[in-house]
């Protein structure tokens, strides 16, 4: 073919135009966000109370008890399930739990007794020499007391179950003045006890009795002066329980019916 009829072919070449800096600046933006983030959280806990940093602190050790604990993921397990004999054993279980999840408590799990009894599911909290609770001769509450039983009333205000509270002591005189003794102080920390955990959510009606007992039901019989005698019990009295209430009256009515006078006396407020 003459070279003057050869086609001609004619290669035509499209560039194209990537971004310069591809897809970086979007991991770079988003680092910056995140660090914006972080920033104004540290910001907003400076300023916020101590119940709130103590909230978030515990959403991070342990989110799913967090959650439930503040409602946002409801468990089902026992949130407002009258507490009997046949389900006491995994509300035991729970509490114990909620206890090993915090580091500030966990360390106190052999001071911290959980057992059923006829009466009820029955938590002391057992002092030791130094005392870990309460202040040394005294009603108020150390903090490790406060955190612990803010933490019971978050485990025991969705309960329907009525409440009782009980102090001890051990045999060893409070003073020499007999205008307070044993009895005052035991009756003192348990009233403390019932006005924290009713300031952290546990109802008004929901605690039924708060009873002082000094060194009348010793919890090592044998040695008196034993600092574990020392102790605040907390009852979760069983959904099919009578209350102490139906009891005198049920006694009230049977003693006139007999001519008799009541075995009972009603307890004082």
């Amino acid at each position: 073919m003459p070279a003057d009829k050869r086609p001609i072919i004619v290669i035509k070449k499209v560039s194209r135009h990537d971004g310069h800096h591809g897809g970086s600046w979007k991991v770079a933006y988003a680092d910056f966000v995140t660090a914006m983030m972080a920033l104004f959280i540290v910001l907003w806990l400076l300023n916020s109370s101590v119940k709130v940093r103590k909230a978030v602190a515990g959403y991070f050790n342990d989110p799913l008890s967090a959650l439930k604990e503040s409602g946002s993921q409801k468990s089902g397990d026992l949130d407002n399930t009258p507490i009997d004999q046949l389900n006491a054993q995994k509300l035991k279980e729970q509490i114990q739990k909620a206890i090993q999840s915090r580091p500030d408590l966990e360390k106190l799990a052999k001071q911290i007794e959980i057992t059923i009894t006829p009466e009820g599911l029955r938590i002391e909290l057992i002092e030791d020499k130094k005392g870990t609770f309460f202040e040394s001769g005294s009603a108020q509450l150390s903090q490790t007391g406060q955190e612990l039983l803010g933490m019971l009333a978050g485990q025991l205000k969705p309960l329907p179950n009525k409440l009782f509270l009980e102090g001890h002591t051990d045999a060893k005189p409070y003073s020499a003045d007999n205008a307070y003794t044993n009895w005052e102080l035991s009756a003192d920390r348990a009233n403390s006890a019932r006005r924290l955990l009713q300031a952290d959510g546990v109802g008004k009606n929901q605690i039924s009795q708060v009873r002082g007992y000094a060194d009348q039901l010793l919890r090592v019989k044998n040695d008196p002066m034993d600092p574990s005698n020392r102790r605040v019990s907390l009852i979760v009295q069983w959904a099919n329980a009578p209350l102490p209430s139906k009891l005198y009256a049920e006694a009230v009515s049977g003693a006139k019916a007999s001519g008799a006078k009541p075995a009972v006396a009603p307890a004082k407020k």
